[in-house]
């Protein structure tokens, strides 16, 4: 799950958009299943049907932008939109500069995949997302890591023998595990689960948000979702 504050963000506006005609939610559009482009160009996936749900129940009306991942926080407290649905994962660091809603998944697995499953996790080469809770991992753990701006990049660099493994989010793995010649190895339970970010200024907007999720969670709709899109983390 993506994760880790991204570098020092810029001070949030002093005055908040919640009231806002428009509510413009930040992704990357580049993480299927949770977000990605579909052939037309649009914003897609389980975050795009789950924020659409969020604005309709929030009684907000709602646009998409795109962000690179490495940008995706300094952008949000500078303004260029007024919240991130982009699979970023909970954490106190983040936390510290963001207001984060309650988890609209629960923590699930990340994994280890990589051409041969006799590769030596505690010695190898890693490729891994950059600023995210993978990374960090790795990063603690003593392995050599290295990082790539998006997550195609990370299976590139395994398939190509710069990296031994790569560590991503599952959901994210499956399919391509199915598709390639790449195995799991190994999975872990990293971060605490998956929240939409909002500026810490925009506490009204926030309180809509949250409580649209406990509504969907309530009603059993949030895992329905869940389940038509594959992820795991159901409540």
């Amino acid at each position: 799950m993506k994760s880790l504050f991204l570098g020092t963000a810029a001070l949030a506006l002093s005055a908040g958009l919640a009231m806002a005609d428009t509510v413009r939610l930040g992704t990357e559009g580049a993480y299927p299943p949770y977000n990605f482009l579909n052939d037309a160009g649009e914003v897609d996936g389980f975050e795009r049907e789950l924020g659409d749900e969020l604005c309709k129940r929030a009684g907000q009306t709602c646009e998409w932008v795109t962000n690179d991942w490495d940008s995706i926080i300094p952008n949000l407290t500078s303004g260029n939109y007024d919240a991130i649905i982009a699979g970023m994962s909970i954490t106190a660091e983040r936390a510290e500069v963001v207001h984060f809603t309650q988890g609209y998944t629960q923590p699930s697995p990340s994994s280890f995949a990589a051409m041969s499953a006799d590769v030596d996790l505690k010695t190898a080469v890693i490729a891994a997302q950059a600023s995210t809770i993978q990374s960090a991992h790795v990063a603690e753990s003593g392995a050599t890591l290295v990082e790539f701006p998006t997550p195609d990049e990370t299976i590139a660099a395994v398939k190509s023998g710069e990296a031994d493994a790569v560590l991503s989010d599952k959901d994210f793995l499956n399919p391509i595990v199915a598709e390639t010649d790449l195995v799991f190895i190994e999975d872990i339970l990293l971060g605490g689960g998956i929240g939409m970010a909002f500026r810490k200024s925009d506490s009204e907007l926030h309180a809509k948000f949250d409580a649209a999720i406990a509504s969907m969670k309530e009603d059993g709709s949030l895992n329905a979702m869940l389940d038509k899109w594959e992820i795991e983390g159901k409540f």
